[in-house]
């Protein structure tokens, strides 16, 4: 990574109502499902991002989430905000099998950005 400090992203993933509807318009959740490892493993194959892990919660989350709690993360460190819109992009993008929908259709990410929490020095002030 060019930047010796990059950007501690957390990308949260929503499955929507779109996909709990399948199969339908040609479209099956096996589609959906492989277009969803193809963005994963583009994400991972952007230069600049070093992925670091990923957690799926669909046995405690059952139906869409289209806000917090999210189905799935994906945490990674990136070296600028264009390769996290990269990132994103993927949803975009990504085609869902034979169809001409994309995996937009039937999820979302929001990309959260800050920094690896790290420990900080702390001086105690002096007891009167």
């Amino acid at each position: 990574m060019s930047d010796p400090t990059p950007l501690r992203v957390l990308f949260c993933i929503g499955i929507n109502q779109n996909f709990f509807d399948l199969p339908r318009d040609g479209v099956t959740a096996g589609d959906v499902w492989s277009a969803f490892v193809e963005m994963m493993d583009g994400i991972k194959a952007l230069p600049g991002v070093d992925f670091i892990g990923d957690i799926d919660d669909d046995s405690h989350l059952v139906g869409p989430s289209d806000s917090w709690p999210w189905t799935c993360y994906l945490l990674a460190d990136v070296d600028t905000q264009e390769t996290v819109k990269a990132a994103c992009n993927l949803f975009r993008t990504t085609a869902v099998g034979a169809s001409d929908f994309k995996l937009w259709k039937y999820a979302k990410v929001e990309a959260r950005m800050g920094r690896a929490l790290t420990p900080r020095s702390y001086e105690p002030a002096e007891a009167n």
